[in-house]
Formats: structure tokens, sequence, C-alpha cells
């Protein structure tokens, strides 16, 4: 339906009256030369209200109300029966609810302008609401509200339109804006087409005042947004305001259509799309250039299963999820299950093994290619792949390579598997919690899936791969399952070979794999787990062999990666030990890595900066480009201190020095205590230091009177880091002893030991870490326990070179060789004897 044009407007307007029928009753509306009339003339002074809780009502509107309230219900059934024929359509922003509501709620919740209705008609069914129909009429403003036991009369004045002849072609172009926005939205809603069918026939629509208020009573706009324009007298305004409701109503039906053609199209494609799949599905098929969907399936799984070696239970499963395949129809949500899990299981490699290359001087020069020294490392690797040679396969091996970070665990593993050319496959179990990680998910779980070691298999296509789980001893545990203990059947070379996957639920055999774990401590490690595993240790780097990886290794790849050629960059050997001394004293290469590649950042800005051919680097440009020495602090104590000794630690990361200091005060309660977060252990061994030394010279009165005069404070710096362990026992008795004695160690001296009460030292573990620790950091010797000799002695020559160990029984052997002074006194004595 269109909007009538100029000429049929100019004929609703000379049609003044009009009767409307409604429901047998005739009634005459009122005039539009009536309207002319002084409002107070035509309507009371008086009004009972009606409040309107949705939206307000316009005048020369007929419209149906629903009076809900049973209070005014009953007073309008009684008055309608007298001459009642006008009420106050009032805007209410909130029902009445409250029964203490005083004058000023009333005010704050009823609109302060309203509009005249006249009852045209009045019905009451049995228990339903009353429906009264009203012709609005008129605006009024409320003078003075009076309530009636929650029944509301208002003394009102009636308003009129104010508007400016000058403004006359202006409302003529905002009358002509509105017009046009209905028709847009006519075409675009058809219940706007029925609402203005009603009140065509009813309105002047050439009068902008009443147009106004025609378009704002057609948008679906908020209560609150209806009663500004209800109450604003001035025509030009009011036309501007339902201007503005309206366009953005034309908006929001825009939208609709939008939203509604786009659900409309996608339902429309999908139903095409499942039309024209059936029908060629239909032509596939009378052509016979195609099979029912199961069929095809099936034959697609037949011929994997042709070229595997099946188990006799993977076969049985394989032939019965087949034949339940065949009866279930394509579309059902089980066929889509039995695919995937038949997919699976012919997907894996039934009895499918690569070739071992079993050649040792192939693998000794892979291994020496990859990796500087680790000496120790290879010849297991090597005595590992010699039984492989012997035996014809790798099967039951098991290795668990521990060491600090940076000492290449992970590119061993690949060496291994590129050294005997199998498939490598890894994955991480750091952080992992869930059980089903290593033995899959249950089939009857949506989207389950098998577990990390069934998925490495389909991964690296053959049963005999070399798979590595990196970080095995950051494994952890929830309420989820503890996936150690489901590594127990994995890695036990007699339970592996039936392994069940929960999801596959059909045994494979993981006897040829060969696993390789890294870890950086075995602390963690479950012992089951540990025992199932052959430990080979990779203690960490020296000075000389950080170098030679520098210059062979991490130089080469880091040019490489930034795009320099030799020529454009150099670092001297002297530079090099600068970084690994300053910067880089860990027990691996990954921070030495890590500040060379930030040299090489640096460098190659510099490059095209300044458009230079090559770059040096100095030693002097170390600060400049790294920043401040790391490990510059240990230099502190170089200088032999009374109360100070260097120790030796073995931690996750390598081995450490670490500094002993004991001090003491003047007190009348002597005493001792110790600071530095130190562990259990390591208190006790502090109290059996300090025990031992007290009872030692309980006959010499000097010290007898020191102890008992003195408090006595014994500190390991870094507090912020936890420490424990019983190694550090001999060198808590020579810092003690020192302080009592007033005198200071010989320099460069470190050393290790567990002390008792009687003075035995007993031997300790890290050997190798921490000589290679000592040897970082200048140390010339080391006092080992007497049992750790041997140890000592398998050590590398490059890592035991220039230092001068010393081994002891027990503690009286330590002091001579701390403290010159005391050594004379003893060698006197025997002169003397």
């Amino acid at each position: 339906m269109t909007i009538s044009s100029d000429s049929e407007l100019e004929k609703d307007e000379d049609h003044q009256e009009e009767i409307i029928e409604i429901e047998g009753s005739s009634l005459e509306t009122i005039s539009e030369e009536k309207s002319l009339v002084i409002s107070e003339d035509i309507f009371p002074d008086s009004l009972l209200v009606v409040p309107l809780y949705d939206r307000p009502l316009f005048p020369k509107m007929l419209l149906p109300v629903i009076i809900s309230d049973k209070k005014l219900e009953k007073v309008l059934e009684d008055e309608l029966k007298g001459p009642l024929k006008y009420v106050g359509l009032v805007y209410s922003n909130e029902t009445d609810e409250n029964s203490d509501e005083t004058k000023e709620d009333i005010n704050d919740r009823l609109a302060n302008i309203g509009a005249v209705g006249r009852i045209v008609q009045a019905s009451k069914h049995s228990n339903d609401p009353m429906h009264i129909i009203v012709q609005v009429m008129e605006r009024f403003e409320i003078i003075e509200i009076i309530s009636e036991d929650h029944v509301y009369r208002a003394k009102v004045e009636y308003l009129q339109d104010t508007g400016d002849q000058k403004s006359e072609y202006e409302l003529k172009a905002f009358s002509v804006s509105i017009i046009n926005l209905i028709k847009e939205l006519v075409q675009l809603n058809p219940l706007f087409k029925e609402e203005l069918g009603l009140l065509m026939g009813r309105i002047n629509l050439k009068d902008p005042a009443t147009l106004a208020d025609f378009a704002a009573s057609m948008t679906t706009a908020s209560g609150k947004e209806l009663q500004d324009i209800l109450e604003t007298m001035s025509i030009k305004e009011r036309i501007e305001k339902a201007l503005n409701l309206l366009r953005h109503e034309l908006e929001v039906a825009k939208l609709q259509v939008k939203i509604s053609q786009r659900v409309e199209d996608r339902m429309s494609q999908q139903q095409r799309e499942f039309f024209l799949r059936e029908q060629l599905k239909e032509i596939k098929k009378e052509l016979g250039i195609t099979k029912e969907g199961s069929e095809s399936e099936t034959e697609k799984y037949e011929a994997r299963i042709k070229k595997l070696k099946l188990t006799e239970e993977a076969k049985e499963r394989i032939e019965e999820e087949l034949e339940k395949m065949r009866l279930i129809e394509p579309n059902s949500p089980e066929y889509h299950v039995t695919r995937t899990y038949l997919d699976w299981l012919t997907i894996l490699p039934w009895g499918v093994y690569s070739k071992d290359v079993f050649n040792i001087q192939r693998a000794a020069r892979i291994l020496n290619r990859d990796h500087y020294g680790l000496k120790d490392v290879k010849d297991r690797i090597l005595e590992l792949i010699s039984v492989g040679i012997i035996n014809g396969d790798l099967s039951g091996s098991i290795v668990l390579l521990v060491g600090p970070p940076g000492t290449g665990k992970t590119s061993v593993g690949q060496s291994i598997a590129r050294s005997i050319g199998r498939k490598f496959y890894r994955f991480s179990l750091g952080g992992m919690r869930d059980e089903a990680e290593i033995k899959g998910h249950r089939r009857t779980y949506i989207g389950s899936l098998p577990g990390k070691f069934i998925n490495a298999i389909k991964t690296c296509k053959t049963a005999n791969p070399v798979i590595m789980l990196d970080e095995i001893d950051k494994i952890g545990a929830s309420f989820q399952g503890d996936p150690a203990s489901a590594l127990l059947e994995v890695l036990d070379p007699e339970q592996n070979k039936d392994f069940l996957d929960h999801y596959l639920d059909v045994r494979f055999d993981l006897s040829k794999v060969l696993f390789i774990c890294t870890a950086n401590q075995t602390d963690t490690i479950p012992p089951a787990l540990l025992d199932r595993m052959e430990v080979i240790r990779l203690s960490g780097y020296i000075m000389e062999e950080k170098l030679q990886i520098a210059s062979k290794h991490l130089l080469p790849k880091q040019l490489k990666i930034h795009g320099l050629k030799k020529s454009q960059f150099s670092l001297s050997k002297v530079v090099l030990r600068e970084i690994i001394d300053g910067y880089a004293r860990e027990a691996g290469v990954r921070s030495l890595e890590n500040n060379l590649r930030k040299i090489m950042r640096k460098s190659t800005r510099k490059i095209v900066e300044e458009e230079i051919e090559n770059v040096k680097i100095d030693k002097d440009e170390l600060p400049e480009l790294l920043g401040r020495k790391v490990f510059a602090e240990e230099t502190r104590y170089k200088k032999p201190k009374v109360g100070v000794i260097t120790g030796l630690a073995y931690t996750s990361v390598g081995g450490a020095t670490l500094f002993i200091e004991a001090s003491f005060v003047e007190a009348k309660n002597p005493g001792f205590k110790q600071t530095g977060q130190l562990g259990d252990v390591m208190v006790e061994s502090t109290e059996i230091a300090y025990t031992y030394i007290r009872s030692k010279g309980s006959r010499d009165e000097k010290i007898k009177k020191f102890f008992s005069e003195n408090f006595i404070h014994m500190h390991v710096p870094a507090g912020a880091t936890p420490k424990d362990g019983p190694s550090a026992g001999i060198t808590m008795a020579c810092a003690l002893h020192s302080l009592v004695s007033k005198e200071a160690v010989i320099p460069n001296i470190a050393m290790t030991g567990e002390l008792t009460l009687t003075g035995l030292v007993m031997p300790i573990g890290g050997v190798k870490e921490k000589t290679i620790a000592a040897r970082r950091t200048g140390i010339s010797q080391i006092i080992f326990p007497l049992e750790n000799k041997k140890d000592f002695e398998d050590l590398d020559e490059i890592i035991t070179k220039d230092i001068k160990p010393h081994f002891v029984k027990n503690f009286e052997d330590v002091l001579p060789i701390c403290f010159p002074k005391l050594k004379e006194k003893i060698e006197k004595k025997k002169a003397k004897k």
C-alpha cells in the first residue's frame, strides 16, 4: 500500500465528519472544526486518571485500553453509569505497588503532560480485566492530583500547539520527509501497512502536528521517548523529534530485513546443496561410477589391511567393526564413530619397521659432528649401538639423559636417531597431569583420541621410531590420574610389547621403540619409573669445551640465522672467554647462545645503519652490548678472609660454588644461629659443625672462653635461594675454626664433604659437576672425601687439569691443608717427637 497523494489528502481534509461503528453502537467523532473551539468550553476541568504503563497515547487516535487495576476498574464501572465521558490518559514510568505512596511519589511516577480521551465503548467479560475504547482528543497539563485509595483524579489545564507562520515551508518539508519515510517503512514491514490503513481515514495527515503524533505512534520507541514528543508543544520541535524516531525505526527495519534475508539465503543454499548432492549420488549410482558410502569406505580399509601384518586380536577387531559399518546407515552418528575408530586401527603401522643402520663408525662420526665433548655420553651410546649390532635390534632400550639445562640432551636424542637411521618423535611431559595423555581416552567419551604414544607411532609410520620423552622429571599428578604411573607400562620392556591404549582397546607392540627420556634431576622421578631406565649423565661444560662449542657450532649457526658471512663478523677467543666467564658461567650453553644472538643482532644493525663491511667485537664493547657482568660478584671472595670458606654444591642446573660466612658478637647469652634459607638437612649440618668444633676445643681455655662469651652467626649468601644437603659439613666446620683461631684459609681452595659428630668425612655426590664449577670460578685446590677419590680419577683430564685434589678421611686432615700456621705447629710437634 502507498501513502495517499496530495489530491487525496485534500479530499480527506474536506471530509470533516465520520461515523465510527463499534459493536453495533454508533458514535459521532469530534470534527476538525470543533477542535478549533477553546478546550476549556468542551472538556471538564477535573479528570479521572487512567495510568498507561507501556507507552503514552497521542491525540486523534482511537485505541483500546486495558484496565488492570481492580480499584480503578470498579470506579469506572460505577461512573460509566452516570455522565462520565472523558478520562485522563497519563503515562506512568512504574506500576503502583507502594501502599504508603506520598504525593511526591505520585508526581514522580506520573508524567506531567497527558491526553484527554473520550470513552467510546467499555466492556468486561467474567474475570477478564475491563477493556475501554477511547478517542484521544487533546493534550493537558496536570495542575493538581488527588489520590482516593490509589485512584487518582487530576485538575488539568488543556494545551494548544504552538507554531510560527514563518516556519510553514519548513514544516511542509518535514511533513514530506516523514511521509517518504513512512512509505519506506510500509514496504519493509507489513505491520505498518495495517496500522496505516486503520488510521488514514480518521486523521488529517496534512496537519503537521497530527502527522508528527501519528509518526511517533507508529514507531517501537520507548515510553519515555514517546512521552517527550507528547510533552513538546512546539510543532516544529515535535515534528523534528518524530522524524528522528522514524529514521531510527527505518534503520532497525532495514537491519531486520537484512538479517532475515541472510538467514533465508543460508537456508536456501543448504537446501540447494543437499538436493544437488542427492542428485549427484543418484546419477553416479545409475552410471555405476560409484558405490554406496559404506561400501567405498570398507573397500578402503580392506586395501589398507592387505599392507599390514596384523595381530590376531587386531584382525578380529577390525573385521567386527567392518561388519558393523556395513549394517549402519551412513547418516547415523554411530557410523562416524566407527569410521574414525577404523581409521586409527588401519592407519597404524602394524608390523612395519624401518631398517636400522648399524654402523659404529658412522654413529661415532655423527655424534662427534653434532656435539663437542660429552665423551662419557658418546661412549655409552656407542656401547648401546654395539649391543644392537650383536643382537640385531635395539629393543628394550630405555635411556634417561640427566643434566642441567642447555647441555644438549634433546639434540643428543636426535643424533642417536640419525646415527641408527630411525624416525624421531619428541613430546614434552612437563606439566602433564592427565593419564589419558599417555593411555588415551575411552571411546565412550565424545571427541576421544588415542594417547601420545599411539599418535607418535601413527605420525612416524613405523613401529620402531626413536621417541623422546622430554622433561620427565616435571610430570605432574591430579584428580585425572597419575601420568607417571601410566608410564610404568610404557617404559617396561616386559610389559610394553602388549601396550593397551584405552581408545584402541587392542594391544600394540612398543617393545621395538627406542625410548630416550630427558631430565634435569632424578629426585622428582618416582623410584619405580627410574628403575626401568638406564641413566646417562650430562654434567655440563667447562670453559675450554664452551669455547670449542661456540667456535664450531654456535657462531656458524647464528651467522646463518642472521644472514652474515664470516668476513662480516669477527669474535676473538679472548672476547669469547670474557663472555663465558662474565655472562654465561652456567653448566649449559643456552645462555652463551643467547648472548651471541644478542651481539649478532646489534652487529647486524650496525652494518645496516653505518653501511660498513664488517664488525669486530672488542672486549671493551661487551658492557655496552650485553650490559653489566652477571657473575662479577664472586670476585669479592677471592681474597682470603677470616670466617669465610668456599664450598661446592650440586644443583639441578649443575655444579655451583657457595660461600659459608661465620661471624660473632659479644653477648651475655652465648649461642648459635644460622641464616640463608637453609633446608632441614643443612641446618643439621651447621649444628653438627658447631658442636664438633666446640667439643674439639673443650680442653683449650681460649676456645672455651670464646664460645662462652660470644654469640656465633653463620650465614650462606644468596638468601633468596633455598639451599639444602649435607655436603657442606666440613666447609661449615672450617668457617667456625677460622673464626675461633682468627686465621684465614689459603686462597683459591674449596671443599665438600659431609661431617659427622665424631669428625669423619663422609662421601658426597656430583663430583664431576662440583669440579667443573670449581674450575669455572678459578679454584686451584679442592678437598674431597677419601671415598670419592675414584670418582675424581675417572674424570677427563681436561676437567681435572691444573686442579690439585686433597682427599681426607676425617676433619683433622682438613685443617693442615687449609691453615698453614696449624700445619707448621703440627710439623714442629712431629719434629720434637
